[in-house]
């Protein structure tokens, strides 16, 4: 039995009549009527009454009806459904990002637009270090991840630079610093730092600790937090001076002062990784439409 003799079946069972169904259905009233009755045979019941003026369907034809319109509709959106998750219009997509990468507008606005592209996507967010979302990207629990240079390749996924972002010095209210219009590494060689904890964000760790050795010191570190939001509220707390992602200033901490480093800044460096041979069409187009919205050279 195959799909068209349903098909057949129900165009006949709607008309009760083989010539106006035959017109409907674009073939000739002969080779209709044989379909018909290979059916028939098949099941090994009438499914018709033949009658001297037209045909009437049996009740085993009546309830056979009701099956074979709802095997055909199923049968649409089988179909229909592997045609959008083939286009990436349906299915899900899972996105992770490192802390601090939500506070740049790139990330909010690539998600936003790529919802707004797709709404029939499921979207699920996380959050987690770097490390952490490269396993979970490794074992498929994550589709693409938002993560911070440096980390080791894999040959399972790829990784392109999406946003790089100069970094400014915080500082508290009142700082002497806060004079000054940009503000050179060195001038920061006798402050307190507030830092990021290096296993939680290495890559921002390192940049900001190879910028000062470059300037001829090491931080010194008096406090770590672990959350970018933390480290803020900590400047405006006065504990110390940190250095932080250039889209923090729009964060609204009461008194903090941010100026740009002249000379030798380091960069807060953004990478979208994902699965080399990834068999979800939603996730490719989540990376290709990321893609199209990155700020890979310096803001």
């Amino acid at each position: 039995m195959e799909l068209r003799h349903l098909r057949y079946f129900v165009t006949v069972a709607e008309e009760l009549h083989f010539t106006r169904a035959a017109a409907r259905l674009g073939i000739g009233q002969p080779p209709l009527s044989q379909q018909i009755q290979q059916l028939e045979r098949e099941i090994g019941t009438p499914l018709f009454l033949r009658l001297p003026r037209g045909i009437a369907l049996t009740e085993a034809g009546a309830r056979f009806l009701e099956d074979a319109r709802a095997i055909l509709a199923g049968a649409e959106r089988a179909v229909d459904t592997a045609r959008r998750l083939g286009r990436g219009e349906e299915g899900a997509v899972t996105i992770g990002f490192t802390a601090s990468a939500v506070f740049h507008p790139y990330l909010p606005s690539a998600i936003r637009a790529y919802r707004d592209r797709y709404p029939g996507v499921r979207i699920s967010l996380t959050e987690s270090t770097t490390q952490s979302l490269l396993r979970s990207l490794r074992a498929g629990d994550v589709d693409v991840a938002f993560v911070r240079p440096p980390y080791a390749p894999d040959p399972e996924f790829a990784a392109e630079r999406v946003l790089d972002e100069p970094m400014l010095v915080a500082l508290p209210p009142g700082h002497p610093l806060g004079r000054k219009r940009a503000v050179p590494m060195k001038a920061l060689a006798g402050e307190d730092f507030v830092l990021y904890p290096r296993p939680i964000g290495a890559g921002l760790y390192d940049a900001i600790l190879s910028a000062c050795q470059r300037a001829g010191f090491s931080p010194r570190v008096i406090q770590e937090a672990p959350q970018m939001a933390s480290i803020v509220s900590l400047v405006a707390a006065g504990v110390g001076i940190s250095i932080v992602p250039a889209a923090m200033r729009h964060m609204g901490a009461e008194g903090v002062e941010y100026r740009p480093i002249r000379g030798d800044a380091p960069h807060a460096l953004l990478d979208m990784a994902y699965r080399r041979h990834d068999r979800s069409a939603a996730a490719a187009n989540a990376v290709t439409l990321m893609r199209g919205l990155a700020h890979p050279a310096p803001a």
